[in-house]
């Protein structure tokens, strides 16, 4: 009997975590090829930025900060006005925001492209159209927000790649869109996964992410 009712408290506690919080979609799982077109490593380090979007952002960023030649991954909005950029407000589906993922990265040590190969393999769901698993709205969609005409010229490219070699069993539907502002989320959102590991949502849907980080792209991965 107390075996019974402590696997009914589990399943309640998953069940209202995927509720009250933001909920990712499990990630594909697999490895995909990588880019065609993509920008060379550079010669020297630096500083440049990535920001993408596919479901909760506590997974997004939890998979990004374990991925070698990334120095920061931020949780926050990007799609709408400033003044809405507020989780309340944003969890409406009615700002334009979607919850994203500012990723600092070292173009000496990582590529735009192995980036994304990165989001397309582990992070999210492409093929959902604005939900990633049990997550409804359009603030969950699948994007790409481009820095520079580079950046949408890699992203378009690879999109096209995957969707002509049928790597998924459906079409991409990840936007590539212009950024025009990225809001930092408040900070009871930031490092989120790291913070509650045991938390059953965490678990269950981000946690696997890492797992598959590590697994599919073990020369990609840091353990930090």
């Amino acid at each position: 009997m107390f075996r019974f009712s402590a696997y009914i408290f589990l399943l309640f506690l998953v069940l209202i975590a995927g509720t009250v919080a933001c909920t990712a979609g499990n990630a594909s799982g697999f490895a995909i090829p990588s880019p065609t077109v993509d920008a060379a490593k550079a010669a020297k380090s630096g500083g440049q930025t990535a920001v993408v979007a596919g479901g909760c952002f506590w997974g997004i960023q939890a998979v990004f900060q374990h991925v070698k030649g990334v120095t920061s991954a931020t949780s926050g909005y990007s799609g709408g006005d400033a003044k809405t950029a507020q989780y309340e407000i944003v969890s409406t589906g009615e700002t334009g925001h979607a919850e994203s993922v500012k990723i600092t990265y070292d173009p000496a040590q990582i590529t735009y492209g192995e980036l994304l190969r990165v989001f397309f393999s582990v992070a999210h769901d492409p093929t959902q159209l604005n939900r990633q698993g049990p997550d409804d709205g359009t603030q969950y969609r699948s994007v790409i927000f481009y820095g520079n005409d580079e950046q949408k010229k890699i992203a378009e490219a690879y999109i096209a790649q995957l969707n002509q070699g049928n790597v998924f069993p459906r079409p991409i539907v990840t936007q590539v869109v212009p950024l025009k502002a990225f809001y930092p989320a408040e900070a009871y959102h930031q490092d989120y996964a790291a913070h509650h590991p045991d938390q059953p949502y965490i678990v269950y849907n981000d946690a696997p992410k890492v797992a598959h980080l590590r697994q599919e792209f073990p020369e990609l991965y840091s353990g930090k």
